[in-house]
């Protein structure tokens, strides 16, 4: 056998890190990172009406769905092993204070309770609580201007998140997800819940949820566009020291979140392995948000990428900074083995 001209006979290094990648047996059997679909929770957005299925231009393969179509859907969902489904409502009628969202028969509480009929036990409902999607001003609660600066009152809206919680909790959701970064958030919802005999109902907090420029495709599908400003006010700021993230997760957890989240996930990458590791034991869910989603998407209709590749190296790279819970819109694909 030829020598490697840079050592003697018998000096080359012991070491080889490529007899551990050589076999692809003894590949796959050491590798440590695995992303497995009861690990992918699949966003999907409902709205009235019967027999829709609207696509979204910015997001190919995502669609609103009308409740029928949405109870196809996770018929079909149920027996693929994944994690859940994260439900966003679509209101017929939008107003200053979102009141869709705190009825009993607003379109959200349909959706939870026409998915759980069809779908008993066997797939994981999850809602998202807040009021963008709700309100006709496209922010996340009730709205003042009591510094002639139009913004989000937080107090005022702790009160209208804590309806929308038993709403949730009503119609059947086995986990609450809200979204908003309102200050107080988590602890007026636990305290509604415990109040009303939904003590077993655990909440999964947006903790780090950043004022990112890669929701706009998200904003097309919910039709949640903010009509005037942005939310930089109450979303965090992401050129915010990442340790604000740290205490923004402390404080929820503090207040009885059971679980954690951090949104987006590609560009904070960071952060997810931040709290992963602060936060040992806590349950930690990053979402792979849909600018990221739509870019790949494009590149990829482009033969730019391979699609398959880059989602299946996306999201393992999710999972290898600490995100043990993945929402994406490609859940389905992982699960059915398209992607």
């Amino acid at each position: 056998m030829q020598q490697n001209a840079d050592f003697p006979a018998g000096k080359f290094p012991v070491v080889r890190m490529r007899r551990l990648r050589y076999n692809p047996l003894v590949r796959n059997l050491v590798q440590e990172t695995v992303v497995t679909p009861d690990k992918l929770i699949y966003p999907l957005f409902v709205r009235p009406g019967q027999g829709i299925r609207t696509p979204i231009g910015s997001m190919p393969g995502v669609c609103q769905l009308s409740i029928d179509e949405l109870v196809r859907e996770v018929n079909i969902l149920k027996d693929l092993g994944l994690g859940g489904i994260l439900l966003f409502g679509i209101p017929e009628e939008k107003d200053a204070c979102g009141s869709d969202a705190t009825k009993d028969n607003g379109i959200i509480a349909q959706a939870v309770r026409a998915v759980k009929d069809a779908v008993q036990d066997k797939l994981m409902v999850v809602t998202d609580l807040c009021f963008c999607e709700y309100t006709d001003h496209g922010h996340c609660g009730i709205l003042n201007d009591h510094t002639g600066h139009v913004d989000v009152d937080n107090d005022a809206t702790l009160r209208i998140i804590a309806e929308q919680a038993l709403v949730h909790a009503r119609a059947g959701a086995d986990l609450i997800a809200p979204s908003g970064m309102i200050d107080g958030m988590i602890g007026a919802i636990r305290s509604a819940l415990d109040q009303n005999r939904f003590e077993h109902l655990p909440v999964l907090s947006y903790a780090a949820k950043y004022a990112s420029g890669f929701y706009g495709p998200f904003r097309e599908a919910a039709e949640s566009t903010p009509q005037f400003g942005d939310r930089r006010s109450y979303q965090m700021d992401p050129a915010a020291v990442a340790e604000q993230a740290l205490r923004e997760v402390e404080l929820d957890l503090a207040e009885g979140a059971d679980m954690v989240m951090v949104k987006p996930a590609m560009a904070y990458l960071d952060v997810i392995r931040m709290v992963h590791e602060h936060f040992p034991g806590v349950p930690l869910a990053a979402y792979n948000v849909s600018g990221e989603y739509s870019m790949v998407k494009a590149a990829a209709e482009r033969g730019w990428i391979d699609e398959s590749r880059v989602v299946r190296e996306t999201l393992t790279a999710i999972r290898r900074a600490g995100a043990g819970i993945i929402i994406t819109y490609w859940a389905k694909d992982i699960a059915q083995n398209i992607i």
